[in-house]
């Protein structure tokens, strides 16, 4: 599993939101390059993934994941809440976008209901 946001405070409340049995197999990545490599060089089942980050951003790191064909479920946590966006990120494989500060309960909703918990 591998939280990606810049910034710590996100990736610490994803991580408090996750089931207690799950945190110490969870990796971080600060950024999407750091993702990309992270991903591309372990087996990673579950991305949780901020789309506004500076270098490669949300977008970039699913049409990564596209191009490499990397098999991996991807919940976009974002504050941007446009429609078309919300539009393009399932576009681009996403299972599910979810308004940042995501709630805990709506997080493990969506993973029961794509079979990960």
């Amino acid at each position: 599993m591998l939280i990606c946001d810049d910034s710590n405070m996100a990736r610490k409340q994803v991580l408090r939101s996750l089931p207690e049995e799950w945190k110490d197999s969870v990796q971080i990545a600060c950024n999407g390059a750091e993702a990309l490599t992270i991903l591309r060089d372990n087996s990673i089942e579950i991305l949780f993934l901020d789309l506004t980050m500076p270098g490669i951003d949300g977008i970039g790191v699913l049409q990564g994941i596209k191009k490499l064909n990397l098999n991996c479920s991807v919940f976009v946590i974002s504050a941007d809440i446009q429609p078309e966006m919300q539009n393009k990120v399932k576009a681009l494989g996403a299972k599910e976008f979810m308004r940042k500060p995501v709630k805990a309960d709506l997080l493990l909703n969506n993973l029961r209901q794509h079979g990960l918990l």
